[in-house]
């Protein structure tokens, strides 16, 4: 894309949506591994209409998009990603509950939402204080921890199909929820979701938020940049559990390093760089192939082009990030 076709392409969507839009805007400062190149456009939507006009404006210039929400679970390259990057405002946020029954935005994080409905004695969604994302991306890629994910609560999913600018409800049932992953198009935006939890007592469910965070303090890389969980869990077996075994904890690639903490974490230090995660991503999954027979298949989701690895982002419009892993791998 010349760069007068890119400024026709800031200047329509500056024109169109009610929500800040920015051209050359850096999503390292927007992912939680704090790596990467920019986007050729970042645009915070506020509205169904923004994201229509979004879709529409991409179609137009035949340049993909992706949704980063809080950028956690995302790699972008260090040559940035020549696409349309979009994040959820505030009209993407709020959370009703009636009863049992809670409906929420899509950019509501998860782990305040998993304190919004323990503080009313809804019980079994306590796990998801310890996923750093969004609803929206928690939907997407049935996202889970400590024995719960999303299948278990989901009731049905309010998107917006980029390509018609759509507001649809899918039931649950049609999600195709599967371990960390969904079949949602890549088009669908998810703007919100309805869940339906059990009922208990506030206390205890706090008390087993707290324990949740007080395992995750001893047991995660919290105060360092980082994705999370970096690989899937294999069938019957831990991630983290072979990579630690593989000898790895608290091998580097350049900045990026295993953590010391919990092998299925990838955290960057100062001057690190994404082709160095990408770099420490394939050894890691080289070593563990030689020393266990295990193929393990990255969480991660990848934007752009990456160096030596053969790490590309994919052809069709972008799927993207905020696609929060399992943190018990």
């Amino acid at each position: 894309m010349t760069v007068r076709a890119l400024d026709e392409l800031v200047a329509e969507l500056t024109e169109a949506c009610a929500g800040t839009v920015r051209g050359g805007a850096s999503l390292a400062e927007l992912s939680t591994l704090r790596v990467g190149g920019p986007a050729r456009v970042l645009v915070t939507a506020e509205s169904d209409h923004d994201l229509a006009a979004i879709g529409q404006a991409c179609l137009r210039h035949g340049v993909p998009w992706t949704v980063i929400g809080r950028g956690s679970n995302l790699l972008v390259s260090d040559h940035g990603w020549p696409g349309v990057a979009i994040q959820l405002g505030t009209h993407f946020r709020g959370v009703e509950i009636d009863g049992r029954s809670v409906r929420a935005g899509a950019a509501e994080k998860l782990p305040v939402l998993a304190v919004r409905v323990a503080d009313v004695g809804l019980t079994g969604f306590a796990w998801a204080c310890a996923v750093p994302g969004s609803l929206g991306g928690a939907v997407r890629m049935n996202a889970g921890a400590h024995g719960g994910d999303m299948a278990k609560h989901l009731v049905e999913v309010e998107i917006v199909r980029l390509r018609t600018g759509i507001r649809e409800t899918w039931p649950a049932s049609t999600l195709g929820l599967g371990y960390r992953s969904s079949a949602l198009p890549d088009d669908a935006v998810v703007v919100a979701a309805s869940l339906f939890l059990e009922a208990g007592d506030a206390d205890t469910v706090r008390e087993e938020i707290r324990s949740i965070r007080s395992w995750r303090r001893a047991h995660q890389p919290l105060n360092e940049p980082n994705c999370g969980s970096v690989f899937t869990n294999p069938v019957d077996g831990s991630a983290g559990r072979l990579i630690d075994e593989a000898g790895l904890k608290g091998h580097r690639q350049g900045g990026a390093q295993v953590s010391t903490r919990h092998a299925n974490f990838i955290v960057t230090r100062g001057g690190a760089t994404a082709n160095d995660v990408a770099r420490l991503i394939r050894v890691i999954q080289d070593r563990v192939r030689e020393t266990s027979g295990v193929e393990l298949i990255p969480e991660v989701a990848r934007l752009g082009a990456f160096t030596g690895d053969g790490g590309v982002d994919p052809v069709a419009h972008g799927t993207g990030g905020d696609l929060p892993a399992g943190v018990d791998g």
